[in-house]
C-alpha cells in the first residue's frame, strides 16, 4: 500500500474541483467532509429547510444548499458493503449487532431478560455440490489434503487459507453452472418455504395439530446470507421459540411451554431442510429439484457469562452476535465477483474488474438465463440485474417481527440522542414545540477525482493520529 500523499499536495487539485462548480471557500466543504465520518461515497443533495415555531408559525431558521460549496449538501451513503464504504458499513455492522444481542440477551431495546432462557440455536443452511472444488484448511485451521481421488477430478495439494485456488472448480467444465446460478436466485424462497416447513415439523413433533401449537408457540429468528468460497450462498439463522401472548399485536417474547425444548427444535430444523424443495423452471432438460444441502449444522447457543474470557470453543451469545454482524456487511464480492451491477459491455472485461474466472462464468451464466428472448420462463428472476451477484437477489439480513428490535429504531435512537446533545449547546431546537419543512433532491453521489484523494488522507490522518 503506498504511503497516504501530504495534504499540502492535494489542496491545489481540491480547489480547482470546488472553484469550477462553487466560488465557495475550502473551509465549509472541509467541516462537510468531517462530519462524514470517513463515508467514502457521500449522497449530494440539493435543496432548503425550514424550522418553524408550531405554535406562532414564526420562521426560526433557515437553510439552502445554494450557500454550499458545489450548491450541494454531503450527506453519508449508508452502504452495508465493506467493500463500498468502510466507514458506512462498519456503522450498520454496529447496529446489527446490537440488534442480534438484544434478541439473545434481552434486558436492552425492549427485550425482556428471559429470552435468554428460551430454546434456541445457531443454525447454518447450505447449498448442494455443483461439482468439486478446491478445499481450504479444515475447521480447526490445519491444511488438509484436497481431493485424494483415483478416478475423476483430484488434487492432492494443500492449500494454505489465502490460496487463489479455494472454492474454485477443479474441473469447469463439468461443473453445473446453470444449477448453481439457479439455486442462488431461489434460495430466498427456500428460507421461506423453511421457515414454514419448520412450524409443521415442530408440531408435529410435539404431537400437536400446526393450529394448537401456533396458539401456544412463536418461532422467531434473525438470519444473514453468506457467500461460500464457490460463490454460492449459505444462510445462518438464531432461531428461538417463544410463547405465545395473549394479545396478538404484543410482540413481547415471553418463555416457551416446557415442552417446547432445544432437542425438539434440532430436530425440526433438521427435518424441515430435508423436506423443503423447489422444482426449477423447465429449461428443456430434466427437471431440476432445487434442494438445501445434506451439511445442516445446529448448535446451541451458550449463556455468555458461561464463557467470559472466550477461552474455550463454546458458542456463546456474543459469539453468534458478532459473527451475524459481520457478515451482514459482506456480498458476493468475497467469492471473487463484482460489488456493483453490470451492464452487457462489462461482460468482456470481468476479469480485467477483478472478477475470478470461476465468478466470471456464473455471471456469464446468469446473463444468458436472463435473456428474455430465449428463456422467457425465467423473466421474473431478474437475472441479469443480479449477475454480479451471481443469481442472488435476496435480503442479506432478516428477522422475524417478534426476535428483536428493528435497525429502524436503533438508528432513530442513535439520531434523538444527538439531537438531545445539540439542544443542550443550543444548536437545535425543541422538536416537541417546532416543524421542518424541508425539500430535498437527489444531485450525485461521491467525490471529484481530488476530493477523494483529499478526503481519503483526511480520513487516514484521522485515523492514525498526528
Amino acid at each position: 500500500m503506498s504511503a497516504p500523499t501530504p495534504l499540502a499536495e492535494l489542496v491545489g487539485p481540491v480547489i480547482r474541483d470546488l472553484a469550477r462548480c462553487s466560488g465557495k471557500d475550502l473551509t465549509r466543504w472541509l467541516d462537510q467532509v468531517a462530519r462524514l465520518r470517513g463515508c467514502t461515497e457521500p449522497i449530494r443533495l440539493t435543496g432548503e429547510a425550514l424550522t418553524v415555531d408550531a405554535g406562532t408559525g414564526e420562521v426560526l431558521h433557515t437553510y439552502t444548499t445554494s450557500s454550499e460549496p458545489h450548491g450541494q449538501l454531503l450527506v453519508r451513503c449508508g452502504n452495508r458493503r465493506a467493500s463500498r464504504c468502510p466507514s458506512c458499513a462498519e456503522l450498520y455492522r454496529a447496529d446489527t449487532f446490537h440488534l442480534i444481542r438484544a434478541g439473545l440477551i434481552g434486558g436492552t431495546k425492549g427485550v425482556p431478560e428471559t429470552v435468554r432462557t428460551h430454546p434456541r440455536v445457531f443454525a447454518t443452511l447450505t447449498a448442494p455440490s455443483f461439482g468439486p472444488v478446491h478445499r481450504g484448511p479444515g475447521k480447526s485451521g490445519a491444511p488438509q489434503v484436497c481431493h485424494p481421488r483415483r478416478t475423476g477430478p483430484a488434487c492432492f495439494e494443500r492449500h494454505v487459507a489465502d490460496d487463489p485456488r479455494i472454492g474454485q472448480p477443479l474441473d469447469p467444465d463439468s461443473y453445473d453452472y446453470v444449477a448453481h446460478v439457479l439455486w442462488n436466485a431461489h434460495a430466498g424462497d427456500l428460507w421461506r418455504r423453511f421457515t414454514i416447513y419448520l412450524r409443521r415439523h415442530l408440531a408435529a413433533a410435539a404431537g400437536m395439530s400446526q393450529a394448537a401449537f401456533n396458539r401456544q408457540v412463536k418461532v422467531s429468528f434473525a438470519k444473514v446470507a453468506e457467500y461460500q468460497a464457490r460463490g454460492v450462498v449459505h444462510f445462518h439463522a438464531i432461531i428461538r421459540l417463544d410463547g405465545r401472548p395473549d394479545d396478538p399485536d404484543d410482540t413481547t417474547p415471553i418463555p416457551p411451554p416446557d415442552w417446547a425444548s432445544v432437542q425438539l427444535l434440532d430436530g425440526a430444523i433438521r427435518s424441515a431442510a430435508a423436506a423443503v424443495h423447489i422444482d426449477a423452471p423447465d429449461l428443456g432438460q430434466p427437471t431440476l429439484d432445487l434442494r438445501w444441502g445434506d451439511q445442516v449444522d445446529v448448535k446451541l447457543i451458550n449463556p455468555a457469562d458461561l464463557d467470559p474470557d472466550g477461552e474455550t470453543d463454546q458458542l456463546t451469545e456474543q459469539k453468534v452476535a458478532g459473527y451475524v454482524a459481520k457478515y451482514a456487511t459482506k456480498a458476493a464480492e468475497s467469492a471473487g465477483t463484482l460489488d456493483r451491477r453490470i451492464r452487457s459491455h462489462d461482460l468482456i472485461h470481468l476479469r480485467d474488474k477483478g472478477a475470478s474466472e470461476h465468478a466470471a462464468r456464473l455471471i456469464r451464466t446468469a446473463w444468458t438465463l436472463g435473456d428474455p428472448i430465449t428463456h422467457p420462463e425465467l423473466l421474473d428472476l431478474k437475472l441479469r440485474k443480479w449477475a454480479h451477484m451471481l443469481g442472488f437477489r435476496g435480503h442479506f439480513s432478516t428477522r422475524s417481527r417478534a426476535y428483536a428490535t428493528t435497525l429502524g429504531k436503533i438508528r432513530q435512537e442513535r439520531a434523538d440522542y444527538r439531537h438531545a446533545q445539540l439542544r443542550e449547546t443550543g444548536w437545535a431546537y425543541d422538536p416537541d414545540t417546532t416543524l421542518v419543512l424541508a425539500h430535498w433532491a437527489f444531485a450525485g453521489q461521491g467525490y471529484t477525482p481530488g476530493e477523494s484523494a483529499l478526503a481519503v488522507s483526511m480520513s487516514r490522518e484521522d485515523r492514525d493520529g498526528p
